[in-house]
């Protein structure tokens, strides 16, 4: 048995990743589916009163009745707005990844993209359901543009069903397709960039200063392509070809004023000099689930020292596969089980570079997150978080890289809101297993936050889904995005069926869920599934990419954690358009939500004498009931004296930001 290993096996600087697999990749593969202070207090979190939350006990979310579209709920701090189930050409197709323009969300799926008009939030509306099948289908926009990322076998160039049989083809698309959304009713398809490894995910940098290109950042986690197929790509080690197409990520330069010469402008190896990093074994329950496994003669495969059921629908599939081969007929024989198992190995093993050295570290990043008012990207890959510069777009430069024997793959990456901090997901077992038991370590599957100081990341703490989820229930760590309440690091996160969570990371040694939203699992007999792929909020409302059940939007309601200004505040943030991956800095126009924000937290959290709480708020009431000269005269007062305060006050640089605030309003009249 496999002995549990210690929660503090921690590497930092060169040492990542013996690659491990996703779900989403493995489904490719097997045809199957020094103290930190805070920026907004200036003082130690423990200096003030810490954050407080009464959740509900016992925890709704446990015991949920299982169903797919009639399954129970649990909701707390949220209000579900609509459940919009998908279209007919995609019920019972995996829906991916979101991104937003205007006033439409698109959202992925294994058999092409949907797009939904949001205006109204009760009542999302279907555009267009345009089926385009390749696996994942990720999707992002810039202005007229769409990007869709094609990494499964099946995919073809010219969109078509039925996928591809042949080992080589020049119908096939790995890589990223390129739709013009001029009209968005009618989306034209104008070129495609195909790439050795495919696209599992992409991300769209808007480069500062350069107002003519978008670059898109390429991670492909699939065996590498023949050369037959596309010319140049090498699965060989480096040590044999210097041009191979492992342990780089792909840079693709898009024009916009001819998007059909997007092209491959660079292929960054940014994981030079790593090696594998720690890893820990299985969880208990996974270790009796293989070994009962084995006994009914299941396959299982091993991913870097970490063993997985292979799936029933995969194994057949690939068993079919040999049946074919072979040009036999019926049901596959011992023979052809023989077969599979013997393959088995040398294919998870090109697939995660364990072919080439077991010490190695991650071939591929599974995603980069660009954050181009810093300068920086979060990359999230495999075995490693990593510190990208990214100041020149076409070479991306890893500055510095954490490895956690807690993490089993890193998967995703979100920065605070100035940059001081970064939060990373790990998905355990790939998405596609139920990794949210009571029995699973909560440092597992989890998400990691780390300050960044000097170009270092320094690790703080984990943060786990805090309510258990059954064996039939996939869960673990997965996407989400900042929620712009100023003053705060607040971050809404799918968990696939575990649901989506509101987690309070301003202090980053101590997150705290301040509200959720999760259904039942989708069938209670079997693991099937489904829940939050992604789940972001855009332009006041959240919005989920349910993988089974379409698309949910809820919306913040006040609470003991969060104010109705606080919400106001966050509200008046627009944005024109959303890639999660493409993180906006946010700004605040000047209203009175802004400043009543900043008054709320300090009376949470005790950062200003209560007395003095109580006046600002009666003078920026007065203030807001005046006109003319008379209102900016008032605000430039009082923002006067708030300064004068802070300088006695606990949380001084919150009442800086509030005396900032009250100024803005003064000048903008």
């Amino acid at each position: 048995m496999t002995s549990l290993p210690s929660t503090r096996d921690r590497v930092r600087g060169p040492a990542p990743a013996g690659a491990l697999l996703s779900c989403a990749a493995l489904l490719v593969l097997l045809s199957a589916c020094g103290g930190f202070s805070s920026p907004d207090t200036g003082m130690t979190p423990a200096a003030l009163a810490p954050l407080s939350v009464n959740p509900p006990t016992p925890d709704p979310r446990v015991g949920l009745a299982p169903g797919l579209f009639d399954a129970g709920e649990a909701i707390w701090n949220l209000r579900l707005v609509s459940a919009t189930p998908p279209t007919e050409p995609f019920v019972g197709q995996t829906n991916s990844d979101l991104a937003f323009t205007g006033p439409y969300a698109i959202q992925g799926n294994y058999d092409g993209i949907q797009i939904w008009d949001i205006s109204d939030p009760a009542s999302p509306e279907s555009v267009i359901t345009y089926v385009c099948p390749a696996s994942q289908s990720d999707v992002s926009v810039y202005e007229h543009l769409l990007f869709v990322s094609g990494e499964g076998f099946g995919g073809r160039l010219d969109c078509g069903g039925g996928g591809i049989d042949e080992a080589v083809s020049h119908d096939r698309l790995r890589g990223i397709r390129i739709f013009d959304i001029s009209d968005i009713t009618a989306p034209e398809y104008v070129a495609n960039v195909q790439t050795c490894r495919g696209s599992h995910t992409h991300t769209v940098l808007e480069h500062p200063g350069d107002d003519e290109n978008v670059y898109v950042y390429v991670s492909g986690s699939a065996p590498v392509r023949p050369a037959e197929e596309l010319p140049g790509c090498s699965g060989a080690p480096p040590e044999e070809d210097p041009n191979t197409a492992l342990f780089r990520i792909e840079v693709i330069r898009v024009p916009l004023a001819d998007p059909a010469s997007a092209a491959i402008v660079s292929s960054p190896r940014i994981f030079e000099d790593l090696v594998a990093p720690p890893t820990h074994g299985p969880a208990p329950d996974d270790l009796a689930q293989i070994e009962e496994a084995r006994e009914r003669g299941a396959f299982i495969v091993e991913i870097m020292g970490q063993q997985m059921i292979l799936p029933n629908p995969s194994a057949e599939q690939m068993l079919a596969q040999i049946v074919a081969q072979r040009g036999g007929e019926g049901p596959p024989t011992a023979a052809d089980s023989a077969t599979l198992r013997e393959a088995l190995p040398a294919m998870v093993a090109e697939m995660t570079g364990g072919a080439h050295g077991e010490a190695s570290g991650p071939t591929q990043c599974h995603d980069i997150t660009v954050y181009p008012a810093i300068g920086l990207a979060g990359g999230a890959c495999e075995g490693y978080g990593m510190l990208i510069d990214i100041s020149d777009p076409e070479n991306p430069v890893r500055l510095s890289e954490v490895a956690d024997s807690n993490f089993s793959y890193w998967h995703s990456a979100t920065f605070n809101n100035d940059g001081t901090a970064v939060m990373f997901t790990d998905e355990w077992g790939g998405g596609g297993a139920p990794k949210c038991r009571a029995s699973d370590p909560p440092e597992w599957g989890a998400n990691a936050i780390f300050t960044v100081e000097d170009g270092e990341m320094v690790f703080q703490s984990y943060y786990k889904l805090p309510a258990p989820q059954t064996p039939e229930e996939n869960c673990v760590a997965h996407n989400g995005s900042l929620i712009p309440i100023p003053g705060r690091d607040i971050m809404i996160q799918g968990w696939y069926q575990g649901g989506i969570s509101l987690i309070d990371w301003t202090d980053p040694t101590n997150p705290v869920e301040i509200a959720y939203f999760d259904r039942g699992p989708v069938d209670g007999e079997v693991m099937r599934m489904g829940g939050s792929w992604s789940v972001y909020w855009y332009n006041g409302v959240i919005v989920n990419s349910e993988i089974a059940r379409g698309l949910d939007i809820l919306e913040l309601v006040p609470s003991e954690a969060m104010t109705q200004n606080e919400i106001d505040a966050a509200n008046a943030v627009r944005l024109t358009h959303l890639n999660s991956q493409g993180q906006p800095i946010f700004e605040w126009p000047a209203t009175f939500a802004l400043a009543r924000a900043y008054l709320d937290q300090l009376e949470r959290h005790r950062g200003l004498d209560a007395a003095r709480i109580a006046s600002a708020r009666d003078e920026l009431s007065a203030a807001e009931g005046t006109m003319g000269s008379g209102r900016a005269s008032a605000l430039r007062s009082l923002a006067d004296a708030l300064r004068s305060d802070a300088r006695g006050a606990l949380d001084a640089a919150k009442v800086e930001k509030l005396a900032d605030a009250v100024r803005e309003l003064a000048d903008a009249g």
